[in-house]
């Protein structure tokens, strides 16, 4: 189909990750091209386009919310106040690009005011589940030299046990208020968005050097600043716009499939 599109394919094969792979080279070829015609023959399927060979990312940034973890949080804590229906729909109409984030962060924040801290434990123990892959993919990156970060729009009050978990090494999130055991109804600093988030790979990268090749992954609206400045951006399981505005995604497998897609071999991944 490539062919008939008038796209010359100079090679098809195996990629020497082991897995079930095909590494195709273009010599020339409009990405959006073919991405779209690659969705045509293969959807759901995961992928990843570059302009150069695939090489191991020295930085790996990552959303949590519905990326490294199966739920969000602030629905979730929602559900303790008996606010979940009002709040999620807030949440869905900001990942799908619909609503101001930081405006939607504080209206939600807002209507938790007054629930006690025991509701965090609680969702923690009860509610949040890690994504399949999350801790292989963290451990095998960071094994092959990765420094990891992971940044979320969401609350330090999570995010910092998840990353503990998971063993990321920065977080940078935000903080919800508390005062006497009970969520004030607001925030504790800046907010963390998605302009927040692209500093924060940004500013990692040059850290680390100039010729970083860095990796992101998220899911919605919030995440696409962070995933169009990343070397590989990763769009996993994601709303529309954050799939488009990514060079990869995540369509059918688990977050090992990211491991495959740079073609780490199953031998070399840390399954502990």
């Amino acid at each position: 189909m490539l062919a008939g599109e008038g796209l010359a394919l100079a090679l098809a094969e195996p990629l020497t990750s082991g897995e079930d792979v095909i590494e195709l080279q273009l010599p020339a070829g409009d990405p959006a091209r073919v991405r779209a015609i690659l969705d045509a023959c293969f959807a759901p399927a995961d992928l990843l386009l570059s302009d150069a060979p695939i090489a191991l990312p020295g930085l790996f940034v990552s959303d949590m919310d519905s990326t490294m973890i199966a739920a969000e949080c602030i629905d979730e804590l929602a559900d303790f106040a008996g606010l979940k229906p009002q709040i999620a729909a807030i949440t869905e109409r900001a990942m799908q690009g619909e609503l101001d984030f930081a405006q939607a962060l504080t209206e939600r924040v807002a209507l938790l005011g007054g629930l006690g801290q025991d509701a965090i434990a609680q969702c923690l123990a009860e509610r949040i589940e890690m994504m399949p892959g999350a801790r292989v993919l963290v451990a095998t990156l960071k094994a092959h030299g990765c420094f990891t970060v992971l940044v979320t729009g969401g609350f330090h009050q999570f995010a910092d046990p998840v990353a503990e978990h998971l063993g990321f090494e920065r977080v940078v999130a935000n903080r919800l208020g508390m005062h006497e055991g009970r969520l004030t109804g607001g925030l504790v600093g800046g907010i963390t968005d998605s302009g927040v988030k692209r500093q924060v790979l940004l500013e990692e990268g040059a850290r680390l050097g100039a010729d970083t090749v860095s990796l992101a992954t998220g899911d919605g609206a919030n995440d696409i600043p962070m995933l169009e400045a990343a070397t590989y951006g990763l769009a996993y399981y994601a709303k529309p716009k954050a799939r488009a505005a990514a060079n990869g995604a995540i369509d059918r497998g688990d977050l090992t499939s990211v491991l495959a897609l740079l073609g780490i071999p199953r031998r070399d991944w840390v399954l502990g």
